[in-house]
Parts: structure tokens; sequence; C-alpha cells
């Protein structure tokens, strides 16, 4: 995800501080990684010398002055300019899994067991995850969505590579 972008999206309702726009992503995007204090500061900084946000204002507070940011008109069109790009689609060609599958088939191990212990992983945090969505509101719920979906495939993979295992054996073997 683009924290540049994010920030720039934030700024669009109005100028705001460093510490607000840090807790607005974190209560939006950052249930899983929240950012921090220096990824903010270093992301706003860069914006600023690329013109995409100013400083609209400081206040004395309790510690340092608190710079207060508004997005510019450049900043407007290039977050029009990123949402109007489509990401593009992560394919998974090189995955880790499948190394693991057949570096078991080449030494000798079971590599079914790779694929069950995979398989139990996957469950499990399939089960995290609607207990979450069940609990949260619609931005959680979405959120998950999107993680379980992404889980369904992988495991019809790891069904389909099951029922394959033995002629990738043979394949990977000779």
């Amino acid at each position: 995800m683009s924290i540049g972008h994010t920030l720039l999206g934030l700024l669009e309702s109005g100028p705001r501080h460093g510490y607000e726009l840090k807790r607005a992503y974190d209560e939006r995007f950052g249930l899983e990684r929240p950012l921090h204090y220096g990824q903010v500061y270093a992301t706003l900084a860069r914006l600023l010398r690329n013109g995409l946000v100013t400083e609209s204002g400081v206040e004395p507070g309790g510690g340092p002055e608190r710079k207060s940011y508004a997005i510019t008109d450049a900043g407007v069109t290039d977050i029009e300019k990123w949402l109007g790009t489509p990401e593009k689609p992560e394919l998974y060609l090189q995955n880790t899994l499948y190394t693991k599958v057949v570096l078991a088939l080449l030494s000798g191990r079971a590599a079914d067991d790779v694929l069950d212990t995979q398989r139990a992983a996957h469950l499990k945090t399939m089960r995290e995850l609607t207990a979450r969505k069940t609990n949260g509101d619609l931005a959680d719920a979405l959120i998950c969505d999107h993680a379980l979906f992404h889980l369904e495939a992988d495991l019809r993979w790891l069904e389909l590579t099951a029922a394959r295992l033995g002629e990738l054996a043979e394949e990977v073997r000779t």
C-alpha cells in the first residue's frame, strides 16, 4: 500500500496534524500494521518536498510545535491518478509453499505432510478472520473477506496439489 497516497487521501477532508493522520490511518488501514510516527513525518516531508502537501499552520503544544498539513491541487491530481490506476494482479508463480512441496519430494520426505500442515494453518487463520469479521464493522468485514477469499484459493490449490502429488513426484524425480 502506498502510505503517501493514503495520507493524501486522508488530507482531502481537510488539514490535519501528523498525529491526527497517524490515528486516522491506524483506525482505517493499520489494524495489522500501524504506522510509526517516523513513517508519518518522513512521508509528510517527502510529500511537502514534492509539492503535494503544504504546511497550513503551526500550533504550539505541550512539546514541539504541531504543524498542520493540507493537500495541494497537485496532491489532489496525484491522488486522482493513483485511484484511477489499477493495481497489478498478484501472481504467485514463484511460491514458497510450492518450493517446499517439490523439495520434500526430491528429498524423499512426505510432501503430503507439508500440505497438511499448511492446510491446518490456513484453516486456523480462516477461523480467526471469520470471528473478527463477525465482531467487526463493515470495513473490517470487507478486509477480512478479501483475505478469506485468498485463503480459499490457497486451499483449493492445496487440495489440487494433494490430488496430483503422485504425478508431481514422478515428474520432479526424473
